[in-house]
């Protein structure tokens, strides 16, 4: 689908269609854009609320469905202190209408023809354009190998949760992987650490063969997860990434 267009950068109405709590702080906005022009996996939209003395706020979203949904879902995070999350997060309704524009971004982006090996890193929220790159790789039956490392504070905070099982599950060659930094379930077998060396050495293939990484979380993580994976020799020309900071919302 095409990601450029005259109508790239104009303000669209969108009406909320569904919507789907996560977690506790996280729900997903699945909206109707009649003249949606399509975007790619990794894009992301500018919001805009608007309050009735004219104030307007506006923030970005990464864009959490697959290029092939008919349906364009973001997936927000409430900050208490923020001007749009709250709203998006709590107030808002199916039938609501949502002004947003995009998509903008044409860097941190995966195509499903793209067969090189796709490791794709996570922490928190992160896991938002990487979701639509896994859901752009099953729409489109790809089998290219593709393993997740997904870092989390605590189970009930792994966003799409069911999904990113079912998906690790259906045995078209993605692996996922899960560590909880702050609090682990009994028997939990999974990663227990913030990412680090070790865990990355175990997660991706080796340099010889070439993966494709995209890296997206707060800017801390993302900063040292891309800088282990270049001591490691990794080419720094296949590290995509994208980041973070802790304001905003």
């Amino acid at each position: 689908m095409s990601s450029r267009g005259p109508r790239l950068l104009e303000w669209q109405l969108g009406t909320v269609a569904e919507l789907v709590q996560e977690t506790p702080r996280v729900a997903s906005l699945v909206l109707d854009v009649p003249d949606w022009q399509g975007h790619l996996a990794g894009q992301h939209v500018d919001v805009r609320l608007t309050a009735d003395d004219g104030y307007q706020a506006q923030r970005s979203y990464s864009i959490a469905s697959a290029p092939e949904d008919p349906r364009l879902a973001i997936t927000v995070e409430r900050l208490d202190d923020g001007e749009v999350s709250p709203y998006l997060v709590g107030e808002v309704r199916k039938g609501d209408k949502v002004e947003l524009r995009g998509p903008i971004g044409g860097y941190f982006v995966w195509r499903a023809t793209d067969d090189r090996p796709l490791l794709l890193v996570a922490g928190g929220s992160g896991i938002v354009p990487l979701m639509a790159m896994l859901r752009h790789r099953a729409a489109a039956h790809s089998a290219t190998p593709t393993r997740l490392l997904y870092s989390s504070r605590s189970l009930d905070d792994v966003i799409y949760r069911a999904e990113l099982e079912r998906l690790g599950s259906a045995g078209d060659g993605l692996a996922v992987s899960h560590t909880l930094t702050r609090n682990q379930p009994p028997g939990w077998t999974g990663y227990a650490r913030r990412i680090d060396r070790a865990m990355l050495a175990e997660v991706t293939w080796p340099k010889e063969q070439m993966p494709i990484t995209y890296i997206c979380g707060p800017t801390p993580m993302v900063e040292g997860a891309a800088s282990l994976l270049v001591d490691m020799a990794y080419d720094p020309a296949t590290i995509k990434t994208e980041r973070f900071g802790a304001t905003g919302g």
